[in-house]
């Protein structure tokens, strides 16, 4: 960082990526705003600034780094990486310390304190805070967490036959374990438990155990939520129930043109029902079971909305999504939705859905990651039915 680009962070304030700080500090102090910083997104600390942005300097800028340097090693656990620079502006020293976001997320402090950075600072991280940060590192599968005040009498085991059947040709009695260690060995339960996959997968009623995890339909007679909806649906059940609900509700509401050929008419529906598919599959295998909030299915008068829960795991964006960069934040759900055959090909969904949507009607579809959600519309074609 040069004097100039230092001096422009300085007039934009404190915020999510950027902390002042003069040279006294108390360790705990520094070490919360370090493992925040490593929590979060990464970001500078300034040292010899003070709270208004105004520079203050570093007499001692050795002995300075030798505590930074001290701290993010014996007050971080695990040790925080920084990287210092010193820089030289208006006659003073000031040192900028660089802390990336940590590849060993989630860090705390030596007294077992979470922390994340927040525009107005920090604060301690909830518990489905630190559930994230553990997604996202992909230390913890939350998919894989057991339902403990469900017991494997809440699950579906007609519908767990049809699995193995549809999956590994053979009966339940055809596996040499019992019934509880298969489910276990595929990690739809746990200490007797059903895990959260389990209960999405195979839960006779999921939603009385997660009631977020559904979808909400809503069909809108214009081209915005401002107006109260013509036709709404809360779409419940099983993973595999909910998609075919959804697309239940799409049919309903996109049109469909007919054409006679021979003695049958022919289906020629405005957006190609692979697409639609593709696009609730992805929203309900990748959507971050730790937010307490539905999928949510908009019909407009010009497009469709699907909103899922979360935004994409680790480096993922919108340019790699649309290349078809997979990241699975729930690969057991996907794992076990693939064997049920309503995934068709790993990795491949996004480019799909956009050629199909592009060659059905001649624009692409909008992917927008954002704060707690990924967005897609599909912009809808115009004929009459």
């Amino acid at each position: 960082m040069d004097a100039e680009a230092l001096r422009q962070r300085l007039r934009g304030g404190e915020n999510l990526t950027t902390e002042f700080k003069v040279a006294s500090i108390h360790p705990d102090d520094l070490a919360a705003s370090l493992v925040a910083f490593a929590n979060t997104s990464g970001g500078e600390i300034i040292f010899g600034v003070n709270d208004k942005g105004e520079i203050v300097g570093i007499e001692n800028i050795d002995a300075l780094g030798k505590f930074i340097d001290n701290v993010s090693r014996d007050k971080c656990v695990p040790a925080v990486t920084i990287l210092p620079e010193k820089i030289e502006i208006e006659g003073k020293t000031l040192l900028v310390v660089n802390i990336p976001q940590g590849d060993e997320r989630p860090y705390s402090t030596n007294r077992g304190v979470h922390y994340i950075r927040t525009f107005s600072g920090r604060r301690q991280a909830s518990r489905e805070e630190l559930l994230r940060i553990f997604q996202a590192a992909q230390s913890l599968f939350y998919e894989e967490n057991p339902v403990s005040r469900a017991d494997l009498t809440a699950l579906d085991y007609s519908y767990f036959e049809y699995f193995l059947m549809r999956a590994y040709g053979r009966k339940l009695e055809d596996f040499d374990v019992s019934k509880e260690q298969l489910l276990a060995n595929l990690r739809l339960a746990k200490d007797g438990h059903p895990t959260v996959a389990g209960v999405l997968l195979f839960g006779r009623d999921p939603q009385a155990l997660l009631p977020y995890a559904q979808i909400n339909a809503a069909q809108f007679s214009g081209t915005d939520v401002v107006d109260a909806p013509a036709d709404r649906k809360d779409i419940t059940g099983k993973l595999a129930d909910q998609l075919e609900g959804a697309m239940r509700f799409l049919n309903v509401h996109l049109r469909v043109r007919h054409e006679i050929k021979g003695f049958e008419p022919e289906r020629f529906p405005e957006l190609p029902e692979e697409a639609l598919r593709e696009t609730l599959v992805n929203a309900l295998m990748h959507r971050d079971y730790t937010i307490r909030g539905p999928v949510r299915l908009f019909v407009f008068q010009d497009r469709v909305e699907v909103h899922s829960p979360g935004k994409p795991p680790n480096t993922v964006d919108v340019a790699t999504m649309r290349l078809g960069t997979h990241v699975p934040r729930n690969p057991i759900l996907l794992s076990h939705f693939a064997k049920l055959g309503y995934v068709t090909s790993l990795g491949t969904g996004v480019p799909r859905v956009i050629r199909l949507v592009s060659q059905a009607v001649g624009k692409e579809p909008d992917i927008a990651v954002r704060d707690f959600e990924v967005m897609v519309s599909i912009p809808r074609k115009q004929f009459s039915a």
